[in-house]
């Protein structure tokens, strides 16, 4: 993974924020991670000129679905819709397991839905194992 991308994490609750985090560094994640609670604050970002310029620093998504202001599906659906920003990798990770949401992820663009366990140590663990894919995956260019 280029250490100079950046990861954005959209998630409104601080603990799996924390959670997050803590464990892809510990998974030997390094790049910097750019924090938005809710869904308007990152399509802002993302019209920002240090993105609109084919989002050369962002290098993938990390998306929840229940968030406040625009939904995750919301998000999904406006940065898949935009040029600048439709190759942005999104990875939703949520909750819910409910076949019809994970079905709408995937028809709106995302390109991988995990389903954060609820118990504590498996969350850490698969944060940890989203962290070894992350050091390995290969990410298009955005130009």
């Amino acid at each position: 993974m280029l250490r100079t991308k950046k990861i954005l994490l959209v998630e409104d609750d601080p603990g799996h924020t924390r959670l997050i985090e803590k464990n892809l560094r510990r998974a030997g994640i390094a790049n910097d991670i750019v924090f938005f609670d809710n869904g308007q604050s990152l399509l802002d970002y993302l019209s920002t000129p240090v993105c609109e310029q084919g989002t050369q620093e962002c290098l993938l998504m990390l998306l929840d679905l229940n968030l406040p202001v625009f939904d995750g599906y919301q998000v999904l659906q406006r940065i898949k819709a935009d040029q600048r920003t439709k190759k942005i990798p999104i990875i939703v990770l949520t909750t819910t397991d409910i076949p019809q949401d994970v079905e709408r992820c995937y028809d709106l663009g995302c390109n991988l839905f995990i389903t954060k366990p609820i118990q504590y140590e498996e969350f850490s663990t698969a944060i940890r194992n989203l962290g070894l894919l992350l050091s390995v995956v290969k990410i298009p260019s955005a130009q």
